[in-house]
């Protein structure tokens, strides 16, 4: 394939699309506030980003395998508040973040039995269970964020990678690089696309669906502590409602990014490139000056639109398929 022909295979890709778009809304930012492109929002944005896109590497591969994760914030929230009590308890904080991290395996085993064994929506149990971790937070913490003064753990936040990237980003990118090769690489992550496609066609392909189902819950539940801890680390302290839209911005970012909402199809470089597209919007907003009112409703239109997009573009596929189907017929 020449050099034109790849240039055409990529500009049809969803990730070229996405890049178009994120390089527009960085002009007009810029153009509206120069301060845009300042050395501490740019890393403001990568800090941000940092997050959604943990917490979103869980979701998206939830919405792969046919799942979905509502929980996702409030799992993070009530895994943060857990470290901070075991360090005020006197646990050196690695010890903390593993027992924090099983915490958050044990929230996905709870989402997956719901699902597996009751039969529940995932949209249904997911919901549930947010509103108990929540709940669980409020009472841990009577509403009042708990502080860190474990200065060691603070360096999680503090520290930069060559000098300018956040430790947190810097988190993310090597979470996002492991992800990526688990799910084009590996068994695993072709079974993830498999039983999100046609969950008859994995059983008949020898995969179990369920198992597949609990890991990601699991998985989900995992990142989610993950990013709930760097978010506690950046602020020094645990809150019940750090991670409160963390849910919602994975799911949009996750969608934008070209995972399929019913399941079955997306990539890690398009979560990236998606969390990075709503990041900088939702930044850029803020820089321009833009209401607090007016910034909840263009974010909602902003979930709307990569709904759309999802449902369209599904439903593209599946018609290309049945006229391949037709055409192998024939």
């Amino acid at each position: 394939m020449g050099i034109i022909g790849i240039l055409k295979r990529f500009s049809k890709s969803k990730s070229m699309s996405l890049v178009i778009v994120i390089v527009a809304l960085v002009i007009f930012f810029y153009v509206m506030n120069p301060n845009y492109l300042g050395r501490n929002n740019v890393r403001g944005i990568m800090t941000a980003m940092s997050l959604t896109g943990i917490v979103g590497i869980g979701t998206a591969m939830l919405l792969m395998g046919g799942g979905i994760n509502l929980a996702a914030g409030a799992e993070g929230c009530l895994g943060a508040i857990i470290i901070a009590l075991l360090m005020r308890a006197g646990l050196p904080w690695p010890l903390a973040m593993l027992l924090g991290l099983m915490y958050g395996m044990c929230t996905g085993l709870i989402n997956s039995f719901f699902i597996n064994k009751l039969n529940f929506f995932g949209f249904i149990a997911t919901l549930g269970m947010a509103s108990v971790y929540t709940g669980i937070a409020l009472l841990l913490t009577m509403s009042v964020p708990i502080p860190i003064s474990n200065q060691s753990f603070w360096r999680l936040a503090e520290y930069d990678v060559f000098g300018f990237f956040p430790m947190s980003f810097a988190i993310m990118i090597c979470i996002m690089v492991l992800y990526g090769f688990i799910l084009n690489k590996t068994r695993f992550g072709r079974s993830v696309l498999m039983c999100g496609g046609n969950r008859s066609a994995a059983r008949l392909a020898g995969l179990s669906p369920k198992k597949t189902t609990t890991i990601l819950y699991m998985n989900s539940g995992m990142l989610s502590t993950i990013a709930g801890s760097l978010l506690a680390s950046r602020l020094r302290g645990a809150s019940h409602e750090a991670l409160s839209s963390s849910a919602l911005d994975a799911i949009t970012a996750a969608v934008l990014g070209g995972v399929s909402f019913m399941g079955g199809s997306g990539s890690i470089s398009g979560l990236f490139f998606g969390t990075l597209l709503l990041n900088a919007f939702s930044n850029g907003l803020v820089v321009i000056g833009m209401t607090a009112y007016w910034q909840l409703v263009l974010q909602g239109m902003v979930l709307i639109v990569a709904l759309c997009l999802d449902y369209y573009s599904t439903k593209a596929r599946i018609a290309s398929l049945k006229r391949a189907r037709i055409r192998q017929s024939v």
